[in-house]
């Protein structure tokens, strides 16, 4: 498909490594200045406001968060505050509320609560006007610059960099800040990765998508991606979990993508996506460690926590193309817009 006649979503796929290097240039000073703040307080645990695409990008800070810092970091549900009227005490935290628009009442609702009990609130949002961004201490602008399609590709992947990236400045990481500042170089050679054999082997029937740790962030994204772009049922699971009760499920030819990083995780998610083949399943991984599942062409970036970012890109350049062998336009996916505001 030519450049002219592809998808929205196919365009802005592309368009993430330069996104993600206006990020970097751009988005500098409110990083650092945001993170030296930080740094200047008794910061005890984090916590993040954030729903579908952005609460799995706040699932990867949360991993980071607890990996680099040694900080537990809680998702809090926006109803606590919306429905229930409940104010939870946020003192001693760092609050990361994340929302490509802004927008949403119930997630401004509570960030403003966590900042009136005592946490540093930060924004990661594409829209610096937006509610939420005045409604906080500190706002990362993600540059996402605009996606017109339904589904979020360049605003997730830039919410995870700029999440990361807050984190690794909080802790002075050299290694992990030289490893963002090449992302895109890597994320570039990940939209040309050809996962054309899962494309083929997705017929339409539930499938499971598999990660561990940072990963699993990733995998939930994806599961999410088929529902929403391609009317797929999908679920994410740990790898630690699926063999505990969902494996029941799994029968000959049902579709597993396994998303795999070169961490401390690598070698048992591998071997949870060969116990998989061996019970007929049909098992793709982000790994050249499996012995029996299909290894896909993936792009190992400087450091393990961000591999996982390179993976999606990948999955969702293959994600567009089952869409379209399915007829769908995965633009506008039935049932949704772009903006959800929730109460």
């Amino acid at each position: 498909m030519s450049a002219d006649h592809a998808t929205r979503m196919k365009r802005e796929i592309l368009e993430i490594p330069e996104a993600v290097e206006r990020l970097l240039t751009d988005g500098k000073s409110s990083v650092q200045t945001t993170a030296a703040e930080v740094r200047n307080r008794d910061l005890r645990f984090l916590l993040s406001v954030a729903r579908g695409s952005s609460d799995h990008a706040a699932s990867f800070m949360k991993y980071a968060s607890e990996l680099l810092l040694g900080l537990p970091m809680a998702s809090v549900g926006p109803s606590i505050k919306s429905i229930y009227g409940v104010n939870v005490a946020g003192d001693g935290a760092l609050c990361i509320s994340v929302s490509q628009s802004g927008q949403s009442p119930d997630i401004v609702q509570l960030t403003e609560a966590f900042g009136q009990t005592g946490a540093y609130t930060v924004a990661v949002t594409n829209d610096v006007g937006s509610p939420l961004a005045q409604a906080t201490n500190a706002t990362l602008d993600i540059h996402a610059g605009p996606e017109l399609s339904v589904a979020a590709t360049k605003t997730f992947v830039t919410s995870m960099v700029s999440g990361l990236w807050l984190l690794a400045e909080i802790k002075g990481d050299a290694d992990l800040l030289k490893a963002i500042h090449a992302l895109p170089a890597h994320l570039a050679k990940a939209t040309a990765c050809d996962w054309s054999p899962v494309v083929d082997a997705v017929d339409g029937r539930s499938l499971f998508a598999l990660g561990r740790g940072p990963s699993w962030a990733v995998s939930n994204e994806a599961a999410l991606k088929f529902k929403e772009t391609c009317q797929i049922h999908a679920e994410s699971f740990s790898s630690a979990e699926v063999l505990h009760g969902p494996v029941s499920i799994v029968e000959r030819g049902f579709p597993v993508i396994a998303f795999a990083a070169g961490d401390a995780a690598e070698d048992s998610v591998a071997d949870v996506a060969d116990a998989l083949v061996a019970k007929g399943a049909k098992v793709f991984a982000t790994t050249d460690k499996v012995k029996d599942a299909v290894v896909l062409p993936h792009i190992r970036t400087d450091h393990w926590i961000t591999d996982p970012i390179a993976a999606i890109v990948s999955f969702y350049g293959m994600v567009e193309q089952v869409a379209a062998a399915r007829g769908i336009n995965p633009d506008a996916p039935r049932h949704l817009k772009k903006v959800t505001e929730t109460v």
